[in-house]
């Protein structure tokens, strides 16, 4: 049999409820209700037993419905007292359970303490055995399982998985420690923790955390609704109409096993306290990621939670928001004390809401756990047994537990790492940057005078400067002068020389060719190289070694034509413009772009 999906709805008069049963036979159908008991059966589905919070009667007003588009019977059931709220519609587990286990005693527990009254009737003591005197010392030198999980109910679970969780929890061999060392261990570990740059980084560059703060999760708009309705008598404790479970929320419920927790007054008083623990880290978590999950997602809720990480047990609700705020000053990525504040007031709007808004929270953390390797086991530790807790927990309780915690004030000054003197120190740091960046300033402004009479300076330098340019240009144009002059002569010396210059060609050394570009407005002439006899050549080199020069200021034409008939001379000798001597010396042939050049030879021989 397949036990059908289910939700159940009410108003003043009726109590309704939608069975989901695709494909079932709609004409084979049973139900039976009587007081607060109700069955249904439609092959294949069989509802076996339901629970329900308040009684109803057949009255004949009863009606039934089926939708087969929807596959949806729909069944609506008088209340045997109108107007009388049924709590508690949404805890689809509670609703579940068998009438007998709703008892004072659980099941389990009762069978346990069955099994052990039966052996101790059965067993016979041996007065033979050696008797040992009972010694408070005693239970030292036995190895003590310290107990921990939801109210201290487990123990032994880390003797053979600590190198499997030890990515869970930061406590090592948990078995053997007990709570109060735990806790100096956690003070301890958070102290070496703690970064104040990381801390002041995020004090004064919050902008991404000014901006996560202004998310706004679900249970916002849930609570504005019922304040909204708060002055109607019967809306003021429908908490359905406020938080809504999707359908795989509603599969979470269907899937979780029906369990009763005998504790007691102390052990209430833990759970409690572990509770508001465990939704504080998970408000942070929704609040930073704004309502997405990631791979972070159960890291940040287990390692704020001093609860899950620590296997703390708490005595007092300030001291719940004290570890909090440590652990989130401490180890996530934004640690900023506007996050515990954001986190502890979504942690009363939750509790105002209702068990219904607690339960919500509560699966969304325990599918978190469930799709994380390390972490599942927080689940069968925590988070599963608050599930099914919370569903049968009077909404009174968390009422006054809202209460007490919105009372509770959580300063700076309580956390224990001196924030409020870490602050007063950076702010003061900064003021003085500020100053000097402000003398800084003043110190560039009354740069302007001395840059003043730097420009003066340059002013006369540049102007200096230019007296001697104009000199120099002053010395360019009279050698220009001078040169026009001396090549007006070159011109007509060179128009009587042009053809024994041509006539030369056959005195070139070896086979390269040559090229000179006598004039722009004359055409080129090309003096190709053939073989010259080598005692030509040995004459020629011995009459190099006299060096030519050309004075600036030409005393007359025969002084010019003595000088050009040497230059035709070394041409004949020298077509390539290049030769050496026999001690390795050479001299070389100046070709000017100009009109007419005057082709200058200069030994290397003198300075």
């Amino acid at each position: 049999m397949i036990t059908p999906a289910f939700e159940l709805t009410q108003d003043p008069d009726f109590l309704t409820i939608v069975i989901k049963v695709p494909y079932a036979r709609a004409s084979e159908f049973d139900v039976y209700f009587e007081g607060e008991d109700f069955k249904f059966y439609a092959k294949p589905y069989f509802l076996r037993q339901l629970t329900l919070p308040g009684r109803i009667v057949e009255d004949g007003r009863e009606k039934a419905s089926y939708n087969t588009d929807e596959g949806t019977f729909t069944i609506q059931l008088p209340k045997e007292i109108p107007g009388q709220y049924f709590d508690g519609l949404d805890m689809l587990t509670s609703l579940l359970a068998p009438k007998k286990s709703r008892s004072g005693k659980p099941l389990v527990e009762e069978i346990a303490a069955s099994a052990e009254l039966s052996e101790e009737e059965e067993e016979e003591f041996g007065w033979e055995i050696e008797q040992i005197p009972y010694e408070e010392s005693a239970e030292s030198m036995l190895p003590l399982q310290y107990c921990y999980g939801f109210g201290n109910l487990r123990s032994g679970v880390f003797q053979r998985l600590q190198d499997e969780l030890s990515d869970v929890i930061d406590i090592k061999a948990p078995d053997q420690t007990p709570v109060d060392e735990r806790r100096r261990k956690r003070l301890a570990a958070e102290a070496a923790k703690f970064d104040p740059d990381h801390y002041l980084a995020d004090f004064f560059e919050d902008e991404a955390i000014q901006h996560v703060l202004k998310y706004k999760p679900w249970w916002v708009d849930a609570h504005k609704k019922m304040t909204a309705f708060k002055g109607e008598s019967h809306q003021e404790h429908d908490t359905h109409a406020f938080v809504v479970f999707s359908e795989e929320e509603k599969e979470q419920l269907r899937k979780l096993t029906n369990k009763s927790y005998l504790l007691d007054k102390r052990s209430r008083h833990r759970v409690y306290l572990g509770l508001i623990d465990i939704l504080l880290a998970y408000c942070y978590e929704i609040c930073v990621n704004e309502g997405d999950k990631n791979v972070e997602s159960a890291w940040n809720i287990r390692k704020l939670s001093a609860t899950l990480c620590w296997l703390e047990s708490f005595t007092s609700i300030h001291d719940v928001l004290v570890s909090f705020g440590r652990r989130v000053l401490c180890y996530p990525l934004h640690r900023h004390f506007g996050l515990v504040t954001r986190a502890f007031d979504d942690t009363v709007t939750i509790l105002q809401l209702g068990k219904a808004a607690v339960l919500k929270c509560l699966l969304d953390i325990h599918k978190i756990f469930r799709e994380n390797d390390p972490a599942y086991i927080l689940n069968d530790l925590f988070i599963t047994d608050y599930c099914i807790w919370i569903q049968k927990t009077k909404s009174k309780k968390l009422a006054a537990l809202s209460e007490s915690l919105q009372k509770t004030t959580l300063a700076k000054s309580h956390i224990g790492f001196e924030l409020e003197e870490l602050e007063a120190a950076a702010v003061l740091v900064e003021e003085e940057e500020r100053m000097l960046k402000a003398a800084g300033t003043v110190s560039k402004q009354q740069l302007p005078s001395s840059e003043s009479e730097t420009s003066e300076s340059e002013e006369s330098s540049s102007t200096s400067s230019s007296e001697t340019e104009g000199s120099d240009s002053d010395e360019r144009e009279s050698s220009t002068s001078e040169d026009g002059k001396i090549n007006s002569l070159q011109g007509t010396l060179q128009e009587e020389r042009t053809a024994p210059l041509i006539d030369c060609n056959g005195l070139k050394q070896g086979t390269n060719t040559s090229t000179f570009e006598v004039s722009d407005e004359k055409p080129k002439v090309s003096l190709q190289s053939t073989s010259v006899p080598g005692k030509l050549i040995e004459e020629l080199e011995k009459q190099m070694h006299t060096a030519i020069r050309l004075s600036e200021q030409p005393e007359g034409l025969a002084a010019a034509s003595c000088i050009l008939q040497e230059q035709e001379e070394n041409r004949v000798s020298e077509p390539n413009g290049f030769s050496k001597d026999t001690t390795g010396k050479g001299n070389f042939l100046e070709v000017s772009s100009k009109a007419n050049p005057l082709l200058l030879f200069c030994s290397t021989n003198e300075d």
